[in-house]
């Protein structure tokens, strides 16, 4: 099938979807370069599954680069700052924990939090910026700003502070068609909002290969 690059934003949880993903409708392969933007965790039900899947995959030899989101920030930060629990708690963080059958995130064993703590924040290729929520482009470095990367929900973006690349995001949920109509512009939508399957045109995990730019979902399969 040769080389192929995916990416794949806000899994939250669902690893079933994640895994029907992969295994039948983009039938990944080790030749393949898997991109998560991060947000894997939260709101569904299998946290646990989607990280042990992922360091699954990397053991058998797949290439997975997973990015860090605002949910594994909030996690990671819940054990130093009980402001960032209790705000992890009202963003799904519970389901995470009770996929773990602990009831706080310090109890999370340490090689998982070792991992998460490992993702960057963006990762740079030759066409583009991958990033989990946005950028920064009110100042002169947008790479600088971890924040945004994060959080943000501006779509706006200057390509001349990205050396011409486009910048590919998730974490803002958007319909089919919105996906499909930002494929053709600098900032492309991928969050389909695979945990808000009772809306419509929501509901599904999305997949973007990047050297065809064909687009792929699977709708949510994790109850």
């Amino acid at each position: 099938m040769g080389t192929r690059s995916f990416v794949i934003p806000d899994i939250h949880g669902c690893e079933r979807t994640f895994n029907h993903l992969l295994k039948d409708v983009i039938r990944l392969q080790k030749t393949d370069s898997l991109y998560l933007l991060g947000d894997t965790i939260d709101r569904g039900p299998r946290s646990k599954g989607v990280i042990d899947t992922i360091l699954n995959l990397q053991a058998e030899g797949y290439e997975v680069h997973p990015l860090r989101g605002n949910h594994e920030d909030m996690f990671l930060k819940s054990c130093c700052d009980r402001t960032y629990f209790h705000l992890w708690m009202l963003n799904g963080g519970h389901t995470m924990l009770a996929s773990f059958g602990v009831e706080d995130g310090c109890e999370i064993p340490l090689p998982y939090r070792s991992f998460i703590e490992s993702w960057p924040y963006f990762i740079e290729l030759p066409d583009f910026i991958l990033v989990h929520a946005g950028l920064n482009f009110r100042i002169d470095d947008p790479l600088t700003d971890t924040e945004a990367m994060l959080w943000s929900r501006d779509l706006e973006i200057d390509k001349r502070l990205l050396g011409g690349r486009k910048m590919i995001g998730g974490h803002t949920p958007f319909n089919r068609e919105e996906i499909m109509q930002s494929l053709t512009r600098d900032r492309i939508l991928l969050d389909n909002g695979c945990v808000y399957n009772g809306e419509p045109g929501m509901g599904s995990l999305a997949a973007l290969e990047l050297n065809s730019m064909a687009l792929y979902f699977q709708e949510n399969i994790d109850r």
